[in-house]
């Protein structure tokens, strides 16, 4: 990951989060002091063998090269499929009204926005139920029920934290083209030392983020600590093809069509060769599984998805 940062940088948006700047202490805690690395061990940026220091650099410097076109890229490469992925994600989790959402290495907002319209359609849902117990209510009573009536949003919010400004900046734009001005929060953080108090969270997210780390045990203990007890962590990454076949066939496509769609769509053919390598180097289904129950979660599943192209990884805090 990049350099660590004395403290976390943060920006909220909405009446509810305007109130938390006013008060002493925000929703999720003050800011925990980020330790220094010792140097001298070494790990892998793709196919390269680097320095752990090295590494989180050449990171931040692949995000930062491609956070303009990061979501044209991900349509591109995917052919769409990974908003379809994502959406399967948003049901696996089921959030309810209430429900406060972290998601680390979440930049372009993409899972956010996702939680704000699900717990948006779910609470209307519920206000119409109600309503429709109310059949013989007057015009002017079902005004005033309708302006006494919760937020669409009701108390649920999303932290959105990146450690990547860049994508931040593209996160917040489209928050904006797309209406969202209430119950998000954008914080600059590092997944291996977040800037929350403990038991924080009612769910942690990370799509597509968790491979880039350094340390993934480090940020999946991370996870662990920011969530509350019950909490449910949940995480969508590039996995193995089980399918040798298909496997040949995702390795031709990722290799030989990837790093040139990087270069025509985006300019930068060395980015998205190192995506494609980091996705190789990432662990199999099970071999993740095992290092999410050693940070500590319990009722640990996976589900594989386009052949095991990708996988959910589930877990709780229990």
């Amino acid at each position: 990951m990049a350099a660590r940062r004395s403290r976390a940088l943060w920006q909220l948006s909405g009446r509810g989060w305007s109130r938390a700047l006013l008060s002493l202490r925000p929703p999720w805690g003050w800011a925990r002091p980020m330790s220094t690395e010792k140097p001298g061990a070494h790990t892998h940026f793709g196919f390269e063998t680097v320095s752990e220091e090295e590494k989180g650099g050449k990171v931040y410097q692949v995000f930062e090269s491609v956070a303009e076109k990061y979501d044209v890229m991900n349509d591109s490469m995917s052919l769409g499929l990974h908003r379809v992925w994502k959406d399967l994600l948003l049901q696996k989790m089921h959030p309810f009204s209430g429900t406060k959402l972290l998601d680390v290495a979440g930049g372009t907002g993409d899972i956010a926005f996702r939680f704000l319209n699900y717990i948006k359609a779910q609470n209307q849902r519920q206000q119409q139920r109600e309503l429709k117990s109310h059949q013989n209510l007057s015009w002017e009573e079902i005004g005033k029920w309708y302006q006494n009536s919760r937020s669409p949003l009701g108390e649920s919010h999303v932290v959105i934290c990146d450690i990547n400004k860049e994508m931040l900046k593209v996160g917040k734009k489209k928050a904006q083209t797309l209406g969202h001005k209430r119950g998000l929060a954008w914080v600059v953080g590092d997944a291996e030392e977040l800037p929350f108090d403990d038991d924080k969270f009612d769910v942690y997210t990370i799509a597509f983020g968790i491979r880039n780390v350094t340390h993934i045990d480090r940020a999946l203990q991370e996870a662990y600590r920011v969530l509350k007890p019950g909490g449910r962590f949940l995480c969508l990454e590039f996995s193995q093809v089980s399918n040798p076949i298909i496997s040949r066939l995702y390795d031709l496509y990722s290799f030989q069509v990837i790093p040139v769609m990087g270069e025509v769509i985006a300019g930068d053919w060395k980015s998205y060769q190192y995506l494609v390598e980091s996705i190789r180097r990432f662990p199999p289904q099970e071999e993740f599984k095992e290092m999410i129950e050693d940070a500590g979660f319990q009722k640990v599943t996976y589900e594989s998805l386009t052949s095991g192209i990708v996988a959910i990884h589930s877990g709780f805090k229990l």
